[in-house]
């Protein structure tokens, strides 16, 4: 990961932390993505998607075994497919490719900047080629992570009071049109009636200008 890149996910990873809720759909987030992964690899290990029939189909799937694996995220359990004849192990899950890392700044990304379009290669890489996973199925995920991850960017605010909201910016490098820029991400703390404080990521991701500093109007608005 690149310098621009890590500033973006380590900002994000220690927002995500204020707030536990937020922290469980990330999780959760990671959990699916690891598991379509998988579920991927066995596809091309064995000749054939659930449900299909096909000439080059060499075992049938079984179920799936629970295992627990340790991310960026926390704890995940995930399946892990079992065969009628034989056996199978997701080689994305060997320690070596630390996949869940790459899957932990697939979600930063979109989670600070709205999209992990460009993060595809980075995570086919991180796969390796002998994993049989298409980079069109990486992309197909990483749209379902977008999917996801929006819906946590867009959730509604006005299902508690808040007395007080503090607004402030910090500036981080990142990669827009083959060029490292400076833009602003605009961080809320919230002050609820209880004494419970709460924080939001805010990305209008403005670029910094010699006349002006952080931006007064951000695009979107999410609740951690």
């Amino acid at each position: 990961m690149t310098a621009h890149d890590f500033a973006l996910s380590d900002l994000a990873s220690r927002l995500a932390g204020t707030d536990a809720t937020l922290t469980t759909a990330i999780r959760d987030i990671l959990a699916a993505a690891l598991q379509e992964l998988i579920e991927a690899e066995l596809t091309s290990a064995i000749g054939a998607a659930p449900g299909e029939h096909t000439p080059a189909r060499s075992a049938l799937r079984n179920g799936h075994r629970p295992k627990l694996l340790s991310t960026p995220a926390g704890d995940v359990e995930i399946g892990i497919p079992k065969l009628r004849t034989g056996s199978f192990f997701p080689e994305l899950l060997e320690p070596r490719r630390r996949i869940d890392k790459a899957l932990w700044a697939v979600i930063m990304t979109a989670y600070i900047t709205g999209t992990s379009t460009r993060k595809v290669d980075d995570l086919v890489k991180a796969l390796g080629c002998d994993s049989g996973i298409s980079k069109s199925t990486v992309s197909r995920i990483c749209s379902q992570i977008d999917a996801d991850v929006q819906v946590l960017r867009t959730r509604r605010l006005d299902h508690q009071p808040f007395v007080y909201v503090w607004l402030d910016a910090t500036y981080v490098h990142v990669r827009e049109n083959r060029h490292i820029v400076s833009k602003a991400v605009v961080i809320a703390t919230g002050l609820r009636a209880d004494g419970i404080a709460k924080c939001w990521v805010s990305m209008s991701v403005t670029p910094r200008t010699r006349s002006s500093g952080a931006s007064s109007s951000p695009r979107s608005t999410t609740a951690a």
